[in-house]
């Protein structure tokens, strides 16, 4: 892609937006960053900047390049304003990979991106290449391409957003975790949803690597297609604590601080995903052993009077709530709710009849979990309260010695606060005040 003396349009001044002007303007081209904003900052003179952009700005833009940021929903009538003068739309993984020159891994899926985009990460450097975490985990894509040095090798995470706007990107191994409704505030129907996602495979060959869920729908594709489940037959497997292959042991994840059969999918995924790369599985396991999960995930906060209290925050959908359901050991008293995004919880009944005594619930969806889980309510009782303080007291009352408190919302939080990492900082805070 040779972008000297041509004009591109930035759509976004968010981070994304930001990097992409920036290797957009390394790459010769005169960059202009147009956002909604009043006010954008942070740019320098070499950059123009256009506040305030709408439809009408957009009717009077022309580009030879759009970029558009994955925040901004491509299917708007502001985006096509832009779009009907620009020889190209693209976004900014597209663009990145347009000017990377080593090896992707791109991770994709409802939930675990995040884990498995490290455990990636790791593996990789553990085996002598050179490997940064980007996309939308970490720092954006197009940022790993202007250092100075770029890295051997991308373990990239990419978002269904991200995918919409791709046209020739090509990684080298695929990983797709799982598939679950979410985003249904962004997309129309669940079909849209999943065939944004499902974009990641529109340019590999039978040279590149798939490695998927068993059972996952991905269709048929040319690229050797690997399978890994802890509940199903597949390729990688679990026997007890050690991850195999057509039933050989490879990994001890007893040595590790990886907890639930959702953190062994994770490892099964990223590994899968290497294999290609060279890594070998005790060097896949060294990197694992040093490897701590992240926060919000099924995060042990602290065990008090023989209870556990896990902070799972990061569960903003209901895969991921499932996810963690089944990846208890002990009995859940389940602390749940947060803002109504059209999901609809009646598909986790049975997981919950299976592993759950009781459940509280608040936040914008309480009422509607409250009528959900009714037809469970005599062996599943549910309780719904104002906040999260008075969850944590009620889940307290609830549950026993040898019991699991999980905070897993299975929504997002925006109702009452800014994130997930918010609403799990005010979770740990409460449990650890705890007396």
């Amino acid at each position: 892609m040779n972008l000297k003396n041509k004009h591109v349009i930035v759509l976004g001044a968010g981070r994304s937006g930001r990097a992409a002007a920036a290797l957009a303007l390394r790459e010769g081209a005169t960059v202009s960053v147009h956002d909604a904003s009043p006010e954008i900052k942070g740019f320098d003179d070499s950059v123009s900047v256009v506040p305030n952009a709408s439809i009408a700005t957009g009717k009077e833009s022309h580009c030879d390049v759009l970029v558009l940021s994955p925040g901004i929903d491509g299917e708007t009538d502001f985006v096509r304003a832009y779009a009907e003068n620009a020889g190209e739309l693209i976004g900014e993984i597209e663009l990145a990979a347009r000017f990377y020159q080593g090896r992707i891994v791109a991770i994709t899926g409802t939930n675990g991106k995040t884990t498995t985009t490290e455990l990636v990460q790791r593996m990789l450097s553990f085996s002598g290449i050179s490997c940064l975490a980007c996309g939308n985990y970490g720092v954006p894509f197009a940022e790993v391409v202007l250092l100075d040095e770029p890295p051997a090798s991308v373990a990239l995470e990419v978002s269904s957003f991200q995918l919409e706007t791709i046209d020739s990107f090509h990684p080298e191994s695929v990983i797709w975790l799982n598939f679950s409704a979410d985003h249904m505030d962004r997309y129309p129907t669940i079909e849209a949803y999943k065939n944004a996602k499902l974009r990641i495979f529109e340019n590999l060959t039978a040279s590149d690597r798939i490695v998927v869920r068993a059972g996952e729908e991905i269709g048929q594709h040319a690229s050797e297609t690997l399978t890994f489940s802890t509940e199903a037959d597949a390729d990688y497997t679990l026997d007890g604590q050690w991850i195999c292959r057509d039933g050989k042991k490879l990994i001890d994840l007893s040595t590790t601080r990886l907890r639930g059969l959702h953190n062994a999918e994770n490892a099964m995924a990223a590994f899968a995903a290497c294999e290609p790369f060279g890594v070998e599985p005790s060097v896949a396991n060294e990197a694992l052993c040093g490897f701590a999960p992240p926060l919000h995930r099924c995060e042990l906060v602290r065990t008090l009077d023989g209870v556990e209290f896990i902070n799972d925050s990061k569960a903003t959908n209901l895969h991921a709530l499932d996810s963690a359901l089944r990846s208890q050991s002990r009995r859940i008293v389940l602390i749940a709710g947060g803002k109504q995004k059209g999901l609809d919880y009646k598909e986790v009944l049975p997981r919950l009849l299976q592993t759950t005594k009781s459940i509280v619930v608040f936040g914008e969806i309480a009422d509607q979990l409250v009528h959900t889980f009714s037809p469970i309510a005599s062996e599943v009782p549910t309780t719904r309260v104002q906040s999260l303080e008075e969850a944590i007291h009620q889940a307290c009352q609830d549950a026993e010695h040898g019991d699991t408190i999980l905070f897993s919302p299975g929504t997002s939080s925006f109702d009452m606060f800014s994130g997930y990492e918010e609403r799990g900082d005010c979770f740990r805070r409460i449990v650890k005040e705890l007396k």
